[in-house]
């Protein structure tokens, strides 16, 4: 038999007000991913900053590292007592984090500098290098990886492959040794090394912005050739740097594109009549972003290890550069401090990167 209830509140009561268990309730989707994402950058450069720290201390204190053998044992014990490396390492370590929170990332053994300093001397020419390299792999990375994958299968699509191994295998120095070799002593065309010309250099320091990026200096002078002379400058590193992330994205981007394009949803587009490259800019292109943006986070990091033996290659004195010459010094306060503000900013990328893939894809986010 059914009973009906005549219970006014149980007749009145909205079904928005009964849920389902483990149902997911919709909306504030993205605010709670972004917490979470945000809070998770605290836990990562920790142990990235823990990882530095005990790898360096497991040579021994920095002061003998770096001065050991140039100063009486002694002269070494006061040194090392003033500072503070005779303490247990678990003060050593609280004091370091201590000194982080406060951007206090320790002073350089070498030539007596805050290592805050050297970041913020060395650090904008490793920015502008990072993004014209980026520059270059989005140029050249992206389309070409949208080509392979209309042509797929195709010669045009088995060089591109094969190219986009060739640019992520060869190694950056000997990508930087044959492009000098090529373009500046045989063919003249562009310089050897540096970050500018010292004329060029001269007019930014009297009449430039003082920004420390070369680019925006040289703009502001307000002459050209200096601009041009920057540029000239940057052009054999960015591109040295720039396809070893380019055969990442390429491959990234066919293979992403080529699984958008056999979806249900393009297929249904297809029957209906609608052109192939029209499937490929409208349809398949934007679902196949969120993979791809996602690896720019991770190619960050690879463009910064990569600095150092561009910098070196092309002498473009930046942060990759510096750090090769404090450990030549074995400087490894500098080297510990350079590393971990370089775990920052890698941590605080990935967060910017999981920001703009949850504004592309809403699925991301769940």
């Amino acid at each position: 038999m059914t009973t009906i209830s005549t219970d006014p509140a149980a007749s009145t009561s909205p079904a928005s007000s009964v849920t389902t268990p483990g149902r997911r309730r919709p909306g504030g989707g993205l605010g709670s991913y972004l917490l979470v994402r945000f809070l998770l950058i605290f836990p990562t450069i920790l142990i990235l900053v823990t990882t530095v720290f005990v790898m360096m201390r497991s040579t021994g204190d920095p002061i003998t590292a770096a001065l050991g053998g140039r100063l009486t044992s002694e002269q070494l014990a006061e040194r090392i007592h003033e500072a503070g490396y005779d303490r247990p390492i678990i003060e050593q370590y609280l004091d370091y984090l201590g000194g982080i929170l406060r951007g206090d990332f320790g002073t350089t053994i070498s030539d007596n500098r805050p290592v805050t300093e050297v970041l913020l001397t060395y650090g904008t020419a490793t920015l502008e290098l990072a993004m014209y390299a980026l520059l270059v792999a989005f140029a050249v990375g992206i389309p070409l990886g949208r080509i392979a994958a209309a042509r797929r299968d195709r010669g045009v699509d088995a060089t591109l492959r094969v190219s986009a191994v060739v640019a992520y295998a060869t190694p950056v120095f000997f990508a930087g040794m044959l492009l000098k070799l090529v373009f500046s002593v045989w063919l003249g065309w562009l310089p050897v090394a540096g970050r500018a010309s010292t004329g060029a250099e001269i007019q930014m320091q009297r009449n430039g912005a003082g920004t420390g990026i070369y680019l925006i200096d040289a703009i502001s002078t307000g002459d050209g050739e200096v601009v041009r002379d920057v540029l000239e400058h940057a052009v054999l590193p960015a591109i040295a740097l720039g396809l070893l992330t380019a055969g990442v994205f390429l491959r990234l981007v066919r293979t992403n594109v080529i699984g958008s394009l056999a979806t249900g949803y393009v297929e249904a587009a297809r029957s209906r009549g609608v052109p192939e490259r029209r499937l490929l800019r409208k349809h398949a292109w934007r679902p196949a972003l969120v993979p791809i943006i996602t690896v720019i986070g991770l190619q960050i990091a690879m463009l910064l290890a990569g600095a150092v033996l561009t910098e070196t290659t092309f002498e473009w004195k930046g942060l990759g550069f510096q750090l090769v010459q404090y450990l030549l010094a074995r400087d490894y306060v500098a080297v510990q401090g350079m590393v971990a503000m370089l775990a920052v900013i890698v941590a605080l990328t990935n967060f910017v990167v999981d920001v703009i893939a949850a504004l592309v894809d809403p699925r991301v986010r769940f």
